[in-house]
């Protein structure tokens, strides 16, 4: 293993699962300018996540859908754009087969 590419800058570090209302106390090197005082009275850097174990499906059993970005409602619109899109094609297409059939049946 390469000498002196891992950190050593190691820190009590508070991770808090907002969603869940879970937070835990550990050590690691992020870099965050959030703090939050503990259960013994300290206050330690806080590291804000969206998923925690006490939220993750795998973990808990149950499926949620977490948008933070709101990448599910860009989706969903996306979807449903192409699904009309795809509605007003076929009823025109449909108008077109028809006014075609109704000329053909005149000659």
């Amino acid at each position: 293993m390469k000498s002196s590419i891992h950190p050593q800058n190691y820190r009590p570090v508070v991770f808090s699962d907002d969603v869940a209302g879970f937070a835990f106390l550990t050590q690691s090197t992020a870099q965050t300018d959030d703090e939050i005082e503990w259960e013994d009275g300290k206050t330690y850097p806080l590291v804000k996540v969206h998923i925690s174990s006490a939220s993750h499906p795998y973990f808990t059993g149950e499926e949620k859908i977490i948008d933070t970005e709101g990448r599910v409602d860009r989706f969903k619109a996306k979807f449903a754009a192409a699904e009309a899109r795809k509605k007003e094609l076929a009823n025109k297409a449909k108008k077109k087969s028809a006014a075609k059939a109704k000329k053909e049946t005149q000659k």
